[in-house]
């Protein structure tokens, strides 16, 4: 059997079929870790394939279970686990028919005394290969023109691709050094330039891979009458096929097409966007660009341009070409072995495209954030107050579309002997609403060995709330707890600490908060649905709102007529809705609401109006109008009224209220502040979009037909309000000092005052002036300072830091700017160009390196008649670093000579640049001296084409010059 990878990378493998198919074959086998390795395989046809698990978790794995898209998987005809822990995937069954239900995400689990593992996810594909999903089509070509046909089809692993002339290879040229006039592209694009009637005929294209074969129908190129003189317009350079848009993925072929026409034959050049040099490993095929094996640095757009050759005349046409990438751990989560009670931080960067996200699993489960545990972006898991069932295996998983990576770290818990035992009879008392009383006595055990104690509480409901915690003396054994949240369970514990570590924490304790009055008023809607009663609704408070058990509500109402006479009426606490009775007709009622709890009843609301209908015959309001206020939005619900067939539709009209409105109900409306729309007759609900938080707004519904409009329905209330918490302010006193080369201490102080307690900082780092986000670093720290690493030598960069409290962050700080200490370049000088003068003298041209690392001082040139010679044993010369040329003089005639180049900084020499050589001519020759261009002959050969192209290529502003000679 031959087996060929044919992609490089840890991303795809692929394998050829066999030559030959023997009785017993071999299987491949595929490892799956936890590091790099294949995200994807081909199953294809008789090749068995092998996974093996190998994670590491010992030596002697316990137990090894496998799972297929997360599901465990079961034995089968095709599938079969081993008694070595490796799974066997079989290619077809025992009936010989191919496998069915093999396909998908492979991963594995490790299971030991020390914990558990899981690999990376292999996604599992059958070979297979399309019907044509585009055929080529039938060409009509002038003489001397360009004929291109295109198809395209599907599969694994990726096919390959030739054409045939009327069902034979396509021929070769006639002289062995005539360049085809044939091009066939990765892409399924066959290119035929300078068409001759010799081409006439019937072209398709055959693709193959592992799974099968398959030809496209058959498509004609005819001769045009007439040449292509004398049908293309004079002078007109046209891109006929012109670069597409393409979306790759890393490791597989890409191809930029660029194919143009006139007269005279065009030139046509590639350049990129943003200026970068084209890759040294771009294929140049005919006219086009091909990568045979594309990288994230391929990425970008690409510019064909084709020039009128002596004119100025040039068409040109753009191209974007994304890179997609397999996620790949960039920074992996490193091992620890801690105390107890210290805090665990792992962090893991990850890349990719799409950008992966992020996942933490603890012993092959998913961590759950709780109050000790929090994941915080990016990519980091905090683990407080550690506990000795915190330890085992933590893995960063990071996935995307095309497949997943993780990294592995191990957390050890260290229990010390002489730790003292936990703080005992912890008891929790609530001094009010909002404060409690933590008292406990000290530990059982070593208490004189104790510096000091921990206290610890979170809200008891809820799986992912913020725990709480302030540091003790150790000459106290009590605390005022305050700032809690009424009628709120909380959870306390204590640990004590020794100079040799913590202890275990005390046993909780759970402690209700005392309730206190409503913090609001409901907000009403109301509505008659006779002349002679007021129908008032509400909805109940929130939890954080009622700061109690809502045990009953009083509506207060008064005629506008007679505002000294209140009347009040008490329901339960569980009714949302009252009717006011024997009220007047036609007549202004205001009324306000107020909630109770044990405690006492809340501020009333602000007072509503509502119209009684009169006597006559009218439209009654619609009823049970309701109205959820969001921050942004209302959201507004009705019933039709009990007279509702005599309706054609809804009206609904909302203002905003100010305080001058509320003080003078009878105040007539302004109409340019009223927002009115017209609803039909089976709409029930509408969106009020566009409003300001905290605001006061007044709702009306109300029925109408072509006759009248009925009584409004009206709610008056306000929208959410923003946050009350303010966020914290930034950190004072930002100090930045550089350290080396490529790191800068950075230190700071809490802000003199804070409104919240904060829990950490983020530090915002980017090199000076930078506008580019990507290029901007975030770090988390918990003290006030902090090592910033991995950064450029010589790089000014712009540092803030910003507090963070427990559910908000704050603004940055004032940036400071620091530059990195100098170092060694770490690049040699760029494009280095030898030429010879004269036969003793050599003039030497460079540019700077592109990563200087500092001011560079001098330049040394290095030259010999000998390459084998040491370094010590070159010629030395410096030059200026402000410099870009030499003349290196008093050398010999008719003899080659080497050399390299390298730059220096105050600190050292950077690295020598790529050896060139230069033939100084002999003494009785002159000296022509050529221009930047290189003969180059690519010879392309396969079994299927003979291509033989002599192209001329010159460099000029980072673009690369294609011309066929």
């Amino acid at each position: 059997l031959r087996y060929l990878f044919t992609q490089r990378g840890p991303f795809l493998i692929q394998f050829s079929s066999p030559i030959c198919i023997l009785s017993v074959k071999k299987p491949i086998s595929v490892e799956l870790s936890c590091g790099a390795g294949p995200v994807h395989v081909v199953l294809e046809p008789d090749h068995p394939l092998l996974l093996e698990c190998h994670l590491g978790a010992s030596e002697s794995p316990l137990n090894v279970t496998w799972l297929r898209d997360g599901v465990l998987l079961s034995e089968s005809q095709t599938i079969r686990p081993l008694s070595n822990g490796s799974l066997l995937i079989l290619p077809s069954s025992t009936d010989g028919q191919a496998p069915v239900g093999v396909e998908g995400g492979y991963s594995c689990l490790s299971t030991s005394s020390t914990g558990a593992l899981t690999s990376r996810a292999l996604t599992l594909h059958l070979a297979s290969l399309s019907r044509f999903l585009q055929d080529p089509e039938p060409q009509v070509v002038p003489v001397g023109g360009t004929a291109r046909f295109e198809c395209y089809v599907d599969g694994l692993p990726t096919p390959s691709i030739t054409w045939e002339k009327d069902q034979a290879p396509l021929p070769a040229p006639t002289q062995p050094l005539e360049p085809s006039r044939y091009i066939s592209l990765p892409n399924g694009v066959l290119q035929i330039l300078g068409v001759t009637k010799e081409d006439e005929g019937l072209y398709r294209c055959l693709a193959f891979n592992s799974a099968r074969k398959r030809f496209s129908q058959d498509a004609s190129l005819t001769k045009l009458r007439g040449s292509l003189n004398t049908i293309t317009i004079q002078y007109r350079v046209v891109i006929v096929a012109p670069p597409r848009n393409s979306t790759v993925v890393m490791g597989r072929p890409a191809v930029m097409e660029c194919m143009a026409q006139g007269e005279p034959k065009p030139f046509v050049s590639w350049s990129r966007q943003d200026g970068k040099p084209i890759a040294t490993d771009v294929v140049v095929l005919a006219t086009n660009l091909v990568i045979p094996d594309t990288r994230s640095h391929h990425a970008g757009v690409y510019v064909c341009r084709a020039n009128k050759p002596k004119t100025r005349d040039f068409v040109s046409s753009p191209a974007e070409l994304r890179v997609l990438a397999p996620p790949v751990i960039l920074q992996p989560p490193e091992a620890v072995s801690l105390s107890r009670g210290n805090t665990a931080r792992f962090v893991c960067n990850s890349s990719g495209d799409p950008p992966p996200a992020l996942r933490w699993l603890k012993n092959g489960e998913p961590v759950q954030s709780n109050a000790r545990v929090k994941t915080q972006n990016p990519g980091v898991l905090l683990i407080n107050q550690l506990r000795l069932d915190d330890a085992g295996y933590y893995q960063c998983i990071a996935a995307n579309s095309l497949g997943t990576a993780c990294a592995t770290a191990k957390l050890s818990v260290i229990v010390r002997e002489g730790l003292p035992s936990p703080p005992r009879h912890v008891l929790a008392i609530p001094h009010s609403s909002t404060s409690a009383l933590l008292t406990w006595d000290p530990p059982e055990h070593n208490s004189d060995q104790i510096i000091g104690f921990s206290v610890h509480y979170q809200r008891t409901a809820g799986s992912d709330n913020m725990e709480y915690q302030f540091a003790v003396n150790n000459d106290t054994t009590e605390l005022h707890v305050k700032e809690l949240l009424p009628h709120t369970a909380y959870t306390f514990y204590v640990v004590a600490y020794s100079l040799m570590g913590a202890s275990r924490p005390s046993l909780p304790v759970t402690v209700e908060m005392l309730e206190d009055v409503p913090s609001a008023s409901p907000q009403l809607s109301l509505l008659s649905t006779s002349p002679t009663d007021i129908r008032v609704m509400w909805l109940p408070l929130s939890l954080q709102l009622s700061r109690g058990a809502i045990t009953r509500y009083r509506i207060d109402y008064r005629a506008l007529e007679q505002v000294d006479h209140i009347y009040s009426v008490e329901v339960g606490g569980n009714e949302t809705q009252v009717t006011l009775k024997d009220l007047k007709p036609n007549q202004t009622y205001q009324l306000r609401i107020a909630a109770g709890t044990r405690a006492g009843f809340s501020q009333s609301s602000e007072w509503a109006s509502h119209h009684t209908p009169n006597l006559t015959q009218v439209l009654f309001a619609p009823t049970e109008l309701k109205v959820r206020a969001k921050m942004h939005s209302l959201h507004v619900t009705w019933q039709p009224p009990p007279n509702h067939t005599q309706i054609t539709g809804y009206k609904l009209s909302w203002r905003e209220l100010d305080g001058e409105e509320l003080a003078n109900e009878e105040k007539p409306m302004i109409n340019e502040r009223i927002q009115q729309i017209k609803l039909r007759k089976r709409v029930k609900h509408h969106e009020v979009t566009g409003l300001a938080p905290d605001g006061l707004y007044e709702v009306k519904v109300w029925a109408f037909n072509k006759q009248t409009e009925g009584y409004p329905a009206v709610w008056k209330g306000r929208t959410e309000k923003t946050t009350d918490s303010l966020p914290p302010l930034p950190p004072i006193s930002v100090r930045a000092r550089a350290n080396s080369s490529t790191s800068i201490w950075l230190r700071w102080e809490k802000p003199h005052f804070s409104n919240v307690r904060i829990i950490n900082y983020t530090i915002r780092c980017s090199p000076a002036g930078i506008r580019n986000a990507s290029l901007v670093s975030y770090y988390t720290s918990s003290s006030q300072e902090i090592l910033l690493e991995s950064l450029k030598p010589f790089t000014s960069y712009e540092i803030a830091v910003q507090s963070n409290g427990a559910d908000m962050s704050g603004p940055f700080s004032s940036t400071v700017e620091e530059p990195t200490l100098p170092d060694r370049p770490s690049s040699p000088p760029l494009d280095m160009q030898l030429s010879a003068l004269d036969s003793y003298s050599v003039l030497v041209i460079w540019r700077p390196p592109l990563e200087p690392n500092g001011v560079i001082l001098t330049y040394w040139i290095l030259y010999t008649g000998n390459i084998s010679h040491p370094d010590h044993l070159w010629i030395h010369l410096t030059h200026d670093g402000s410099v870009n040329s030499a003349e290196v003089q008093g050398l010999m005639s008719g003899m080659r000579y080497y050399f390299k180049m390298g730059a220096c900084t105050e600190v050292g020499v950077g690295p020598y640049s790529p050896v060139k050589d230069v033939l100084t001519p002999p003494k009785k020759y002159g000296v022509y001296v050529y221009d930047s261009c290189t003969a180059i002959c690519l010879l392309i050969q396969s079994s299927l084409i003979h291509t033989h192209c002599l192209w001329g290529v010159g460099h000029r502003n980072s673009q690369t010059y294609i011309h066929q000679s």
